[in-house]
């Protein structure tokens, strides 16, 4: 499926009449940083197992797993830079198009390009809680604890978990934040999410349901492109690419 530049007039003309309009994305909007996805073509979890190295049993049974998995993910994490995509959605919300982010990125970089309003409903890999006392720590002093100890450990003794939501836990605050928005919203831009981890993939249908339009930005379809008033499908940067363009030359228009 090519990308039509119709599809692009119809999404800018959506944002445009959009009043309470949301994005919602996923890791393909962060791969264009450098920063590999999960479920993608060459995925994280086609060479590993997700209940070992990401999930909250894993970590607690295997810490030294955990960290020699995550530790240099992190840190590249916090080293990339954000990509015309985040850039797109910043200058999407500092022009009232739409109120905010709800992601399911942890990295940060939403908030790098310029959005004020990020909602992480997966959490973030920029700090860490000890399980025992509650303490929070930076990355960089985990980094550090992990490359001497092999594992991060608070002054009390007790495991370091990076505030990042693993399988087996309840999402973050966020999400129920997130929920409401959308339960609101007269429009979602989706952008680089594959749909298939629940329940943030519900927020789709649940727009819908609630009668807002839906836009879908991905490299793939997805299991809700059903419901999508307008599909972008391809590579994201030249959707953002194009689809700033249709904005800015209405503005010129106007």
């Amino acid at each position: 499926m090519s990308l039509e530049p119709k599809a692009l007039r119809a999404a800018a003309a959506l944002l445009r009449r959009a009043r309470a309009a949301w994005a919602l994305t996923g890791a393909g909007v962060s791969t264009p940083s450098g920063i590999p996805d999960f479920r993608g073509r060459d995925g994280l979890w086609r060479s590993y197992d997700p209940d070992r190295v990401s999930s909250i049993q894993g970590f607690l049974n295997h810490p030294e797993e955990f960290y020699a998995f995550w530790l240099g993910r992190f840190e590249k994490m916090r080293q990339a830079r954000p990509n015309p995509v985040h850039e797109l959605l910043s200058w999407l919300e500092s022009r009232g198009f739409i109120r905010g982010v709800i992601t399911q990125n942890i990295d940060g970089l939403h908030q790098a390009a310029g959005s004020r309003r990020v909602l992480e409903v997966h959490g973030s890999a920029r700090s860490g809680t000890c399980l025992g006392c509650g303490r929070r720590y930076p990355l960089e002093w985990i980094a550090r604890r992990v490359r001497l100890q092999g594992v991060a450990r608070c002054d009390c003794g007790a495991l370091v978990k990076p505030d990042v939501v693993l399988f087996g836990e309840e999402l973050s605050p966020d999400f129920e934040v997130a929920q409401r928005e959308v339960e609101g919203a007269d429009l979602l831009l989706v952008m680089g999410t594959s749909l298939t981890v629940w329940p943030v993939a519900g927020l789709v249908p649940l727009a819908a349901k609630q009668g807002a339009h839906v836009i879908i930005a991905n490299a793939t379809p997805t299991p809700y492109d059903g419901l999508a008033d307008v599909l972008l499908p391809g590579e994201l940067v030249e959707i953002a690419r194009l689809l700033r363009q249709a904005l800015e030359v209405e503005d010129a228009r106007a």
